[in-house]
């Protein structure tokens, strides 16, 4: 979703698209193949959109699950807070902290990812969440 969300908002506001979601690809893929993959053109490259892909899969995976082991233990206005908060912590730790080692991505500071980063917390706090009362709905406790 947060995807959906960022690609809206560069259409909507920007003229952008799609060279800066080929830019993004290649800031992400450059984690795994190297500074070398953000050379131009910024144009589509299978084998980079596949690896961008990947990176933010098992990132999105890894800080999903830390994210988990705090929403499913509020209640829904708290978690949906927590969750955006989350998202705005990951949006500074991953665009100030991680620039230490892969600077390319300071380029990619702006509300649109700042926006990109509230939706993943917010959509992934929820979606624990729901799925923390069913559980516990199911094995016949009280939520």
């Amino acid at each position: 979703m947060s995807t959906v969300v960022q690609v809206a908002l560069w259409a909507a506001l920007t003229d952008a698209l799609p060279a800066v979601l080929w830019r993004d690809g290649r800031l992400a893929a450059a984690i795994v193949l190297g500074p070398g993959v953000l050379e131009p053109p910024a144009a589509f490259d299978a084998r980079v959109m596949v690896v961008a892909t990947l990176v933010h899969g098992v990132l999105s995976i890894v800080y999903a699950v830390v994210l988990a082991v705090l929403a499913g233990r509020l209640r829904l206005a708290p978690a949906v807070i927590a969750g955006s908060l989350f998202g705005v912590a990951l949006y500074v730790i991953n665009l100030y902290g991680f620039t230490a080692l892969f600077p390319w991505f300071a380029v990619d500071r702006d509300g649109i990812t700042l926006a990109a980063h509230v939706t993943f917390g917010l959509c992934a706090s929820a979606t624990y969440w729901w799925l923390a009362r069913r559980t516990r709905v199911a094995a016949g406790g009280r939520f």
